[in-house]
Formats: C-alpha cells, structure tokens, sequence
C-alpha cells in the first residue's frame, strides 16, 4: 500500500465517529497518561530507560484507559492479554 493510501485511511478513520467506539481521544489519552505516569514512577528502578517489557506494560495500561471510554469492546481486553503474554516472554529473557 502506498503512502498516500495509508493516509487516505488514517483520515478516513480519524474523520468518523470513533468517540462512540473508544470514547473521547483527550479523556482516553490524558487517563493513559496518567496511568503511565504513575507505573513509571512505580518501577523497581524509576530511572532506567524503559525495556521492551515495560513497553508492553504500558500498551496494557492505555487499553486499560480506552476501555473506560466509549463502548465496551472485546478487542480491548484481547489485546491486554495479548500484550501481557508478549511482556512475560520478553521479560523472562531479560528484555
């Protein structure tokens, strides 16, 4: 697919309704943020770059805040599982 098709298509599905789906983009964003926010403060060492484990951490937690907007949607919680068993398999090998 060509550059311009995938942005043909990003436009296409920030142009429609996705509010109702995932709920409102700045509340959703700002409750990930927080979410975040504090697991990073939380970590056992707060000031290491992050690792690919704690990437899939964090992807968990912004599933965590879309499923508190808009409506419910399976998909969500799939991909939390998803993101948990990738975080366990990398985290087990040290990354």
């Amino acid at each position: 697919m060509k550059a311009a098709m995938i942005a043909l298509k990003a436009s296409t599905l920030v142009a429609s309704d996705r509010a109702k789906t995932h709920g409102d983009a700045a509340r959703t964003y700002a409750l990930a943020a927080a979410l975040i926010d504090t697991y990073r403060k939380g970590r056992r060492d707060p000031n290491a770059p992050l690792s690919a484990s704690d990437l899939m951490k964090e992807m968990i937690l912004l599933k965590i805040a879309r499923s508190e907007n808009g409506e419910f949607n399976s998909d969500d919680f799939v991909d939390m599982a998803g993101y948990a068993a990738i975080a366990g398999e990398l985290e087990g090998r040290g990354l």
